[in-house]
């Protein structure tokens, strides 16, 4: 038996923008450069230690997510995520009306993230510009280079649909539900 009879199990739809601001009194979308970013933390969230080293930016939004945001998502037991900061669009597409954003949303059961989904990517030129720059950036953290994506290459070279998909974690969702 679950933990939830299916009647009671109604899921909640936000972006992370409201998330941030009805839990940590944050427009998210005020801060999508490092630097405000980092300031931020380092004026308002002084508890979150940052290193020294220079981390980019989705690194200091997860620490801030991790830190103040996550432990509040217990508030939601059903929650859908949607409108990630473009920063986080891995390959996902960015939000036409809202360049700020990417089509991109995440499925959370008791604060515990059970699948993430985005709208593909299908831009060959985007593509290989983002591919490039994750490159490099692994590159300067790892010192490992990654291959290229040549498979990828060229089914977008063939054209790819429209498409998404999702990715859930069973054991994860069955966890959340039967805990």
């Amino acid at each position: 038996p679950t933990k939830y009879p299916s009647s009671e199990i109604r899921f909640q739809r936000k972006t992370v923008n409201d998330l941030f601001k009805e839990t940590i009194d944050i427009d998210i979308l005020d801060f999508l450069e490092k630097e405000k970013l980092r300031n931020l933390i380092q004026s308002k969230f002084k508890d979150i230690p940052l290193p020294q080293n220079d981390l980019p930016w989705d690194d200091l939004y997860f620490l801030l997510f991790l830190n103040k945001v996550e432990p509040k998502l217990l508030e939601y037991p059903f929650l859908i995520l949607t409108e990630y900061p473009y920063h986080l669009s891995a390959l996902s597409k960015i939000k036409a009306t809202d360049p700020r954003v990417c089509e991109r949303f995440e499925v959370y059961i008791n604060g515990i993230e059970i699948g993430n989904c985005f709208h593909e990517l299908t831009d060959l030129n985007e593509q290989k510009k983002r591919f490039s720059q994750s490159k490099e950036t692994k590159k300067d953290l790892y010192k490992y280079e990654l291959p290229e994506a040549e498979i990828l290459y060229n089914a977008l070279e063939r054209g790819l649909p429209p498409s998404s998909g999702i990715a859930i974690g069973i054991e994860r969702m069955l966890a959340s539900l039967l805990e």
